[in-house]
């Protein structure tokens, strides 16, 4: 062989021999034996499961853990801009009427006689005027100090374009709230929560603040720019300093939860006609009333909508003034959009039935949550949930979406439960001392309401929470809206049977009939009497005691 070197060859580096492969083969197939049965061992632990579930999380489709399609997505924007413009609207018609007010208010005044024609001309005098201080609190809840300072300028035509001859500064202050973490922080509102949920402290320990509290205050304080900016009424107070937190939760299982801390506000939307075929005149005909909730399902019966007639009205009302050759051109653009709006609404009602607030027990979830198809914390409509305040735990569902700047909303039922005085003008709780403890993912095919359903449902989630405390169970909703129940028929021995009347009581024996004197001949075969079927008594409309929910879109 040549002695040459080879020009690629790297010094310091041993050329591998021919053959040396062979001789080195067994311990490397010896180490891959060993590695094998590593391997094998390892698929029979627990550790591949977890992996396998955290690898389809990270590369699950955006859309697929809480399963919200686009077309619920479009429902609830369309839910969310009615209620916009059907507040607009009646902000607007408030301003009409009080226009109207003050200027019949003017045609009353009379001139008084000692008032004189050319009053004298008020005289200038040099000093300056000095300032004047004003403080007071908003109806929003904001103290208020205004400070004015009034001088002598030149003429009228100068000072107009003068920058500073009228000027303003207005420096608002806000300071937003950090969320609670831990127990210890959350019992500063509600000190048994510990005791209600023993599992919750050591489920916090895992927990993180979710995204959407920072995005409710981001909405919060945007909203706020916006109004000051444009010196129009601010969110008040309360409404900004409304949810202590939003935590994602998750047990050691893989239950998810959202525990939101807040107060409660009171929703009173939603019509079902086949549950209560009538309500009163002034929620029928009330523009502002909104009878959608988001959660809904095909109609059981034929029965009208009771809020349809009321909307029918109204569609032919603005048609006859969509006609009217006096009507202007903006005026017909609105009755167009509205007119549109309302049809749409009276398809939805005459097909499918939504809960009703003042008898089924809901809650309200910012709309922007309940859109988001990334999050698999983010409830959705139907999710169940309970509600947590003093000692009472409560079933409900998801029933209906609202604003993207606050939170702390339930049904005029809810409302009810935790404080008798609730009304659609008058929240139950106005403290941040309400749990909302909601299960996402676990909504099913939606129906009509069945408490006990939901019932049994929410008390095997909060099991797999940790289960409740000792001495603590879950409430049980009545449904309002049954039938009542025929009275129980009793059937003597060798008798006709016999309906039992309220209380137990029993009907009087019949008397046997009179008897003439000269019996007139009769049929070969007497006719039997059959006892008439109790009738199916007809469905309910607003019980008495009940207040009926109220004429706005809130």
């Amino acid at each position: 062989m040549s002695d040459r070197k080879d020009s690629n060859h790297i010094s310091g580096v041993k050329r591998r021999q021919v053959g040396q492969f062979g001789k080195t083969a067994p311990r490397w197939a010896l180490l891959l034996f060993v590695l094998g049965l590593v391997a094998a061992g390892f698929l029979f632990t627990p550790v591949p499961g977890k992996i396998k579930r955290g690898l389809r999380e990270v590369f699950a489709p955006k859309g697929g853990p809480v399963g919200k399609s686009q077309q619920e997505v479009e429902e609830l924007l369309q839910r969310e801009g009615d209620r916009i413009r059907a507040e607009k609207d009646a902000e607007a018609q408030r301003e009409i009427d009080d226009l109207r007010k003050d200027l019949e208010a003017a045609r009353k005044v009379t001139s008084r006689p000692d008032t004189p024609v050319n009053p004298p001309q008020n005289q200038v005098p040099d000093e300056p005027l000095g300032p004047e201080t004003d403080v007071r609190q908003l109806r929003s809840g904001i103290p208020f100090k205004v400070e004015l300072k009034f001088d002598h300028g030149t003429l009228a035509s100068k000072e107009r374009v003068t920058p500073d001859s009228y000027a303003a500064l207005y420096t608002l202050s806000v300071r937003l709230p950090a969320p609670a973490k831990t127990l210890a922080e959350l019992q500063t509102s509600n000190p048994k929560l510990g005791a209600m949920l023993p599992g919750l402290e050591e489920i916090l320990k895992k927990g993180e603040v979710s995204k959407w509290y920072y995005t409710l205050y981001d909405n919060k304080t945007a909203r706020i720019k916006r109004d000051a900016t444009a010196l129009n009424e601010l969110l008040t107070k309360h409404n900004l300093f409304d949810c202590e937190t939003i935590l994602n939760l998750k047990t050691e299982a893989g239950r998810r939860a959202m525990l939101l801390q807040a107060d409660m506000d009171v929703v009173s939307d939603g019509s079902d006609g086949d549950r209560l075929p009538t309500m009163p005149e002034e929620i029928v005909n009330s523009p502002n009333y909104q009878p959608f909730t988001s959660y809904g399902w095909a109609k059981k019966s034929q029965v009208p909508n009771p809020i349809v007639a009321g909307w029918e009205r109204r569609v032919t009302a603005g048609e006859k003034e969509l006609a009217d050759k006096n009507t202007t051109a903006d005026r017909k653009k609105w009755l167009k959009s509205r007119i549109a709006m309302l049809k749409r609404g009276i398809t939805d009602m005459k097909g499918r039935s939504f809960l009703i607030a003042e008898y089924d027990p809901f809650i309200v979830i910012p709309i922007n949550i309940l859109g988001a198809t990334g999050d698999p914390f983010a409830p959705n409509v139907g999710d169940y949930a309970l509600v947590i305040y003093g000692d009472k735990i409560l079933p409900a569902i998801v029933g209906d979406g609202g604003p993207n700047y606050k939170v702390g909303e339930a049904s005029l039922r809810i409302a009810k439960e935790l404080n008798v005085r609730a009304t659609p003008y008058n929240r139950p709780v106005s403290d941040l001392k309400v749990t909302y403890l909601v299960f996402p993912g676990t909504r099913e095919t939606a129906g009509p309401p069945d408490y006990d359903a939901w019932r049994s449902k929410c008390d095997a989630l909060v099991k797999e929470f940790g289960g409740l405390g000792e001495s603590y169970k879950i409430g049980e909703w009545k449904n309002l809206l049954a039938p009542p129940q025929p009275p129980p028929v009793v059937v003597p021995p060798g008798g006709q049977p016999v309906p039992t009347l309220p209380g137990g009581a029993q009907p009087p024996a019949p008397t046997a009939p009179a008897v003439p004197s000269s019996p007139r001949p009769g049929p070969a075969i007497p006719p039997t009497t059959t006892p008439s079927a109790n009738p199916a008594p007809a469905p309910p409309s607003v019980p008495p005691g009940v207040t009926a929910p109220k004429p706005s879109g809130n």
